[in-house]
């Protein structure tokens, strides 16, 4: 089991830190913000981090 625990933290770091490489901070505030959400069951967090990270993929509009 330490070695699934230890996996699962491995993934999740990797994955913050391909967020930010890719998206920047602001990438970082919003999974934090989805996260907290949904760990919190608060919909109206979960949104807005859920927004901001779409903003974040969908770019600029050209």
């Amino acid at each position: 089991m330490p070695a699934l625990a230890l996996l699962s933290a491995a993934f999740v770091v990797a994955f913050e830190q391909l967020v930010q490489w890719k998206y920047g901070p602001a990438g970082i505030v919003g999974l934090i913000l989805l996260t907290v959400g949904v760990k919190a069951k608060s919909p109206a967090v979960s949104s807005v981090g859920a927004v901001v990270l779409a903003l974040l993929m969908t770019g600029p509009a050209r």
